[in-house]
């Protein structure tokens, strides 16, 4: 059997014509396989060096992208008891910060499991859907998916840059 080779880049072009939900999950899905595609074939030390004066690297993106899914998508529209959402901007530096012994792998997977549950949980409800937001008041899923889009892009340029640094891998795939 011939396998069909899809170009990863087509989701936002393939979504050209669609309704708004579907250019909205189209572009944001291309950003997030964005950044694991520039962590793939890594090890973990690289993954992990330190290639800007920032303590930016490849596995503190990932990792603060899980919990940006997480604080975005279950946190604001499925709570659960316990369910704090992070204010200050220590808990923003706080999230770019790896778990010693965290390899990229599980990194990767744990991004993975975040955006499949941000998927799930975006699908129930209408853009329409407003919900209750600790600093700006009341969000509506809408703009929720729209400053997704805009934290995954920034993001996964930040990606492009360290990949670049670290092997010299350019482009979009």
């Amino acid at each position: 059997m011939t396998e069909i080779h899809i170009d990863p880049t087509l989701g936002p072009v393939l979504a050209r014509t669609g309704d708004e939900r579907a250019v909205l999950d189209a572009f944001l899905d291309f950003h997030r396989a964005a950044v694991l595609r520039k962590a793939r074939g890594l090890t973990d030390a690289e993954a992990s060096r330190r290639l800007v004066p920032s303590a930016t690297t490849l596995a503190g993106l990932l990792r603060h992208l899980t919990l940006v899914e997480r604080n975005w998508f279950p946190f604001l529209l499925d709570p659960t008891p316990g369910d704090v959402f992070p204010t200050t901007e220590e808990d923003a530096a706080a999230s770019f910060t790896v778990p010693p012994g965290e390899t990229l792998d599980a990194l990767a997977d744990a991004y993975e499991r975040a955006c499949v549950r941000s998927r799930e949980l975006a699908a129930r409800f209408p853009l329409d859907r407003v919900v209750a937001h600790p600093q700006l008041g009341e969000v509506s899923l809408r703009w929720i998916m729209v400053h997704m889009i805009e934290e995954t892009a920034r993001h996964a340029g930040h990606a492009d840059i360290l990949r670049e640094l670290t092997d010299g891998s350019t482009g979009a795939i």
